[in-house]
């Protein structure tokens, strides 16, 4: 079964923090935290126009004013969203550059600012030099993990962790995951192709399996255009099953009102990126930092019940000795039972 979702680090674990998470079938990606993003082709930017911001410590948001420079000239909606102070700063990004040249650039940038109890909105558009409009207030909704984006195929979530400010930490849900039998397509004669995601995004955006609709199939020497019934389709080549789940943890220190959140959000993820910049020798240094050490990380996974541990983050301190916050970061992932 392909997963919907290809995630990896954007740089190395010694590197800026960020995950690029690619909707396979899609052209589209995502992409959490803003840090070098060099690595990071043009093409594969300019597919990820939506932006979860941890917060904006420079190892965060730097890689902001590359995807700037990129996506300018483009017809792109960049949408970024994050905690209290992200709008401020996204402006102050966009007055350190003048802006005399771009009236006729099709680029707006849109933010989502989250704070407790409502969701702060701003528009900046390059034909209007980036001059900030603010939208409405809007109600966030009570709890945590609380929705940041909800896309028919897939909701991100977001909790608020203390790093001496608020530093979110992000989940993102497939809604449910689509499996097309192809055997059982070619038994019957149709073509893989273009036309079956059409047949995801119908199931995904919920239609009835009354539902009609037109497609059209591409066979080796012509194409035709057929109607289906949704119901029919989904009864003879869908398998419908669990959606992935992909967990990003960054920049917070080990304490239990953290523990509790980052255990709700990560609950039985697929795959749980988490910072780890200290051994726990140095956990009195972690804490002083406000982050995590690698024994914390595996805990964490632990008691989320995860399926796989990604470390990340890691000090500068430990250079060369990246296996040691492996090593344990994953033996207190695979302890038996809790310590005391």
């Amino acid at each position: 079964m392909n997963p919907s979702f290809s995630t990896y680090l954007v740089n190395p674990p010694f590197g800026d923090p960020g995950l690029y998470v690619e909707i396979r079938w899609a052209r589209r990606a995502l992409l959490f935290d803003l840090g070098d993003n060099a690595a990071l082709s043009p093409t594969r930017l300019l597919r990820a126009m939506d932006a979860f911001v941890s917060h904006t410590h420079m190892d965060h948001f730097i890689g902001f004013d590359r995807l700037l420079r990129i996506a300018l000239g483009r017809g792109k909606t960049l949408r970024l969203y994050g905690p209290p102070g992200l709008i401020a700063n996204i402006e102050g990004k966009l007055r350190g550059y003048t802006w005399n040249l771009v009236d006729g650039y099709p680029l707006t940038i849109e933010a989502r600012e989250f704070h407790p109890r409502q969701i702060r909105t701003a528009v900046y558009r390059a034909t209007e030099a980036f001059q900030p409009a603010e939208g409405p207030f809007e109600v966030r909704p009570e709890g945590e993990p609380f929705p940041v984006l909800v896309d028919p195929m897939f909701t991100v979530s977001a909790t608020s962790l203390n790093h001496r400010i608020p530093s979110f930490a992000y989940v993102l849900q497939e809604k449910f995951h689509v499996n097309i039998n192809k055997e059982r397509l070619h038994a019957a004669g149709l073509p893989v192709g273009s036309w079956l995601k059409e047949v995801k995004q119908h199931l995904w955006d919920g239609k009835p399996d009354d539902f009609r609709f037109t497609a059209t199939l591409y066979f080796e020497h012509r194409k035709e255009e057929r109607e289906f019934v949704l119901g029919e389709l989904k009864e003879s080549f869908v398998t419908i099953s669990r959606g992935q789940r992909v967990a990003y943890v960054v920049d917070a220190r080990y304490d239990k009102e953290n523990e509790a959140k980052i255990v709700a959000l990560a609950q039985g993820a697929d795959v749980f990126y988490c910072e780890a910049p200290y051994l726990d020798q140095d956990a009195d240094k972690a804490q002083e930092r406000y982050h995590l050490t690698a024994r914390q990380a595996g805990l964490l996974a632990r008691k989320a019940g995860v399926r796989e541990l990604v470390v990340f983050h890691f000090s500068p301190r430990y250079s060369g000795q990246d296996d040691l916050l492996y090593k344990e970061a994953q033996e207190e992932f695979a302890c038996i039972g809790e310590r005391g």
